[in-house]
């Protein structure tokens, strides 16, 4: 039997051991950078809303105008975070099975 070392990957390359530097060093750090900043959005989507309404009701037309384009880019945003949101999520799966097989196979050699 040929034990692979742990810092060998599948293909053979050699794995490196380093601290995450950014929050995209992973695709689960990534998924929950992501998640902030839906979170941000949705925040500051809320708070535009609030004052539109108050806009409205002070009769300032073109601020009540800025505001409804400012909503307007803020949703498109969010509907584009949450495209990557479920981008994200599909890599997470595939990469699940993807490793999976990997021990599947590894399994099969070890056992022959």
């Amino acid at each position: 039997m040929n034990k692979v070392p742990a810092n060998v990957h599948a293909y053979g390359r050699f794995r490196l051991s380093y601290q995450s530097e950014t929050p995209f060093d992973s695709i689960e750090s990534s998924h929950q950078y992501i998640a902030m900043l839906a979170d941000a959005i949705a925040e500051a989507l809320a708070d535009v809303q609030s004052d539109i309404s108050l806009a409205q009701e002070e009769q300032a037309h073109r601020r009540k105008e800025a505001l409804q384009l400012v909503s307007f880019n803020l949703t498109k945003l969010n509907s584009h975070i949450t495209n990557s949101r479920r981008i994200l999520n599909d890599l997470r799966t595939l990469r699940r099975l993807l490793l999976e097989e990997r021990v599947m196979v590894r399994r099969a050699g070890q056992s022959s």
